[in-house]
């Protein structure tokens, strides 16, 4: 039986996706879900051997991964300009890739790259490339004061966990006449993995575990997890279909300007949030936007102070703010409608 070039391609990318994925059985569970034989998969697993997209390691196939490091000095001139970065060092790994996903990356990296550059004060940082047929990742180290560090002395926080969770809300800055305070905001969510990892604290809209895990596979990250300074890892499939543009317009106002943010309220506490000074923390700097959607996935319960400060002291005070909860269990729902009923 000949498939069409299509077919082709679509069984080999279930069968790389299957390998990455570390599944059993790969031959046959490829066999069943496109109704062929072992012998057609097994052809097609040579010829992705033979191609050099996988590779056989201890009785079983794993994706071929190419994996280069770059040292950039300040001393040596090499950190004055991201976007030439970019150009000489990263552009020949992302140029075979779709235009959207060349777009993503060119943004991602460079606003990534600036804020090493600009806010790290760092002499040195090392960026590694991991790039197999599915995937790609780019991991920026900077050996400097920490980013978390960096913003929880400029704005008096007091722990590095506040100058973490207000990475979330985004226009964070710690330079505002040269920067947005929109980078991390947008890079973290247009990208499939992104994490901020310093001074033992992490930043990311993931399940921590699954990240360090996932980073863990990357030797470089672990003779650099603790050291001091940050890492920045990225991760975007080469294959993805996301459109920066879209991330952009998902946060902006009808004038284009960032008017809307979204806060993923289980990434912040460990337990269910109950007092009001944490909601006091929580909707520091609400106020700089016209619409902040609370996302309570995931989170079981909140206690009625906290509800209160946020959906009553707050929005009472922030009239033009427009809250949005979602994602509420039954629980919280009846906490948030409590208090607002209770106010009236």
């Amino acid at each position: 039986m000949s498939f069409s070039k299509e077919k082709r391609e679509q069984i080999k990318r279930y069968i790389l996706e299957k390998i990455n994925d570390k599944s059993n059985s790969v031959a046959k569970k490829t066999a069943d879900a496109f109704g062929i034989s072992l012998n057609t998969v097994y052809r097609y697993l040579r010829e992705l051997e033979k191609d050099g997209i996988i590779k056989e390691e201890e009785n079983e196939y794993v994706l071929t991964v190419e994996v280069n490091s770059i040292v950039l000095s300040r001393k040596a001139g090499e950190l004055d300009a991201e976007d030439e970065i970019y150009r000489k060092y990263i552009k020949k790994y992302i140029e075979d890739m779709p235009d959207n996903v060349r777009k993503i990356w060119e943004y991602s990296f460079m606003e990534m790259m600036n804020n090493a550059i600009d806010h790290s004060e760092a002499e040195i940082v090392l960026v590694c490339i991991r790039k197999s047929f599915l995937d790609t990742y780019i991991i920026i180290y900077d050996m400097g004061v920490g980013i978390f560090e960096k913003i929880r002395e400029y704005y008096g926080f007091s722990s590095l966990d506040d100058a973490v969770h207000e990475l979330f809300k985004g226009k964070l800055t710690t330079d505002s006449k040269r920067h947005s305070g929109e980078g991390i905001f947008f890079t973290s969510r247009i990208l499939d993995e992104f994490a901020a990892i310093s001074s033992g604290k992490i930043f990311t809209h993931d399940k921590y575990v699954e990240v360090l895990q996932s980073l863990d596979n990357v030797s470089d990250f672990k003779e650099w997890k603790n050291t001091k300074g940050t890492i920045v890892s990225m991760k975007l499939s080469n294959f993805s279909n996301k459109k920066l543009a879209e991330v952009f317009e998902m946060f902006a106002n009808i004038d284009g300007g960032f008017a809307k943010t979204h806060i993923p309220i289980k990434n912040i506490y460990e337990d269910y949030p109950v007092s009001r000074s944490q909601a006091k923390r929580l909707c520091n700097r609400f106020e700089k936007f016209e619409e902040v959607e609370l996302d309570f996935k995931e989170v079981e319960e909140i206690g009625q102070g906290f509800a209160h400060e946020i959906f009553v002291v707050f929005q009472n005070a922030n009239p033009k703010v427009r809250l949005i909860p979602i994602n509420m269990n039954l629980q919280v729902e009846r906490m948030v409608n409590h208090v607002i009923l209770s106010n009236e």
